[in-house]
């Protein structure tokens, strides 16, 4: 159908029409700083692990429980977000997940034992969840032709949450304790409650659910205050124009992430997309997916853990560690952060190379890299060349990770295209869950080359998997059909 002969123009008109300006820099900083927050309170469990198991005596198993849960509520807080913003708004959702989190994260600096602070950072991590929505909402205020490039912005809020939450952690706690880093980490959540009130409902829902007329009284705001015009004519409701989204020139020369929100699909197709996933022509993709992530989230979270065991100066297995580095002086905190900079590199580094080697490449040399960084650390290592090998490392499993995000979701037919990548990425909530009970139990218990040994074997059989993949998604259209 001709829509401007029709005297018709699309959500995505629209927004092509009105640009990225100062309206979608809110956006941007609203939903980017959920991201931070997530960060933050993921990057905690990397410092106040030992503190606490030296202030109430814990075993190694009760250390690593109090990661294994965060992960576990945010697998958990996923899909129940999921439903809540797509049922009743993005908004709302935004409020609850805030409240809950910042609620939580406050609470546990009061945690009168270990049972309690447990409960409650699940509690956290069930907030966590829902950085989804976050990520699904900005995406829905940007034109089509610019999604690419704002999610690598997008994705730098996690890379300066880490760094932060490391700087916050190496000024913090030597002169406090571990309670005040909780404090100050659940801040950003409590900036999301203050700014709650100015936050936009998405235009895009809001035409999803037919509600067009308030749907144009925000595409209105965001033409006036980037000082541009709609296109003429009447907005057309987005119920009918996904296909048209979906396969607009714009996307599908070189896609880099769905267009639409997780929630929206899961919403229209229900259990039967999940069923889907394992028929004959997709089960291999599905599978393959799920183990490289599973991969993918265990190793880079190994590689975190990795930091602060290896650089605590407490292991009676790496003695040139404990000779270089005091548990009373800063270089656990130093090297956390210096470590958690190399994120900006493997951010840049997935960008060089996911257009020009293609998505399968991209995963596979820099995960490649990563074994080449950790593989020395089987080894005893003197304390400077750890950090720079777990510099290395941790830079490309950042930059694999990015680059799943993007292949994941541009392998599916549109039917399924979000239920796949969102059940992968549950996977990969999994991968972090174990990560924690695996690797802090080994290198507490003086087994630090097994953990390492442990982390290659997961980085070998994604590097297998990659391969195995049907094809690379590079200059290819979305598909439609399986």
């Amino acid at each position: 159908m001709d829509y401007k002969a029709a005297g018709l123009y699309t959500l995505d008109e629209a927004l092509e029409t009105v640009g990225f300006g100062k309206f979608q820099g809110f956006v941007l900083g609203y939903a980017g700083l959920g991201w931070f927050a997530e960060a933050m309170e993921i990057m905690i469990l990397s410092f106040i692990g030992q503190a606490v198991k030296s202030e109430w005596q814990l075993s190694s198993g009760q250390e690593s429980l109090l990661s294994t849960i965060v992960f576990a509520g945010m697998l958990l807080g996923a899909n129940t977000w999921g439903l809540l913003s797509d049922n009743y708004g993005r908004r709302k959702g935004f409020l609850t997940i805030s409240m809950v989190t910042f609620g939580a994260g406050l609470l546990s600096t009061f945690s009168p034992n270990f049972l309690t602070l447990v409960v409650l950072r699940g509690l956290v991590g069930f907030g966590l969840g829902g950085s989804s929505v976050f990520l699904s909402w900005f995406l829905e205020f940007i034109p089509a032709s610019n999604r690419g490039m704002w999610m690598v912005v997008f994705s730098t809020f996690w890379t300066f949450g880490s760094i932060f939450e490391a700087a916050l952690a190496w000024i913090v706690m030597p002169r406090l304790n571990w309670r005040w880093v909780l404090a100050f980490s659940a801040v950003p959540s409590f900036a999301l409650l203050i700014l709650y009130g100015v936050a936009p409902e998405s235009p895009r829902y809001l035409c999803m659910k037919g509600n067009t007329s308030d749907a144009l009284r925000i595409l209105e705001k965001i033409a006036s205050v980037n000082q541009t015009k709609l296109p003429p004519g009447v907005l057309l409701s987005g119920r009918s124009n996904d296909k048209d989204e979906e396969s607009s020139p714009s996307e599908n020369t070189a896609p880099l992430l769905p267009s639409l929100s997780k929630t929206t699909t899961q919403s229209k197709s229900g259990f039967s997309s999940f069923f889907m996933l394992f028929s004959s022509k997709l089960i291999r993709t599905t599978l393959l997916l799920w183990v490289l992530f599973f991969g993918d989230s265990f190793s880079y979270y190994g590689i975190i853990l990795l930091t602060s065991k290896l650089s605590s100066g407490q292991s009676t297995c790496f003695p040139s560690l404990q000779s270089n580095i005091n548990p009373q002086d800063d270089g656990l905190y130093l090297n956390a952060f210096i470590t958690s900079m190399a994120e900006l590199p493997g951010l840049l580094l997935s960008a060089i190379l996911v257009d020009r080697v293609g998505r399968k490449q991209s995963m596979a040399i820099m995960f490649g890299l990563a074994f080449i960084f950790l593989s020395p650390l089987l080894i005893q290592q003197p304390a400077v060349l750890t950090t720079c090998l777990l510099f290395g490392a941790r830079m490309n499993a950042m930059g694999t990770f990015t680059v799943a995000s993007i292949y994941s979701p541009e392998l599916y037919p549109t039917s399924v295209r979000t239920t796949g990548a969102g059940v992968a990425s549950a996977i990969g909530r999994i991968g972090g869950m174990v990560c924690p009970l695996v690797a802090v139990g080994l290198v507490n218990e003086c087994h630090q080359t097994a953990a390492v040994a442990l982390f290659l074997v997961a980085i070998v059989v994604s590097i297998v998997c990659i391969q195995l993949f049907p094809y690379d998604t590079k200059g290819r259209e979305l598909s439609d059909t399986s």
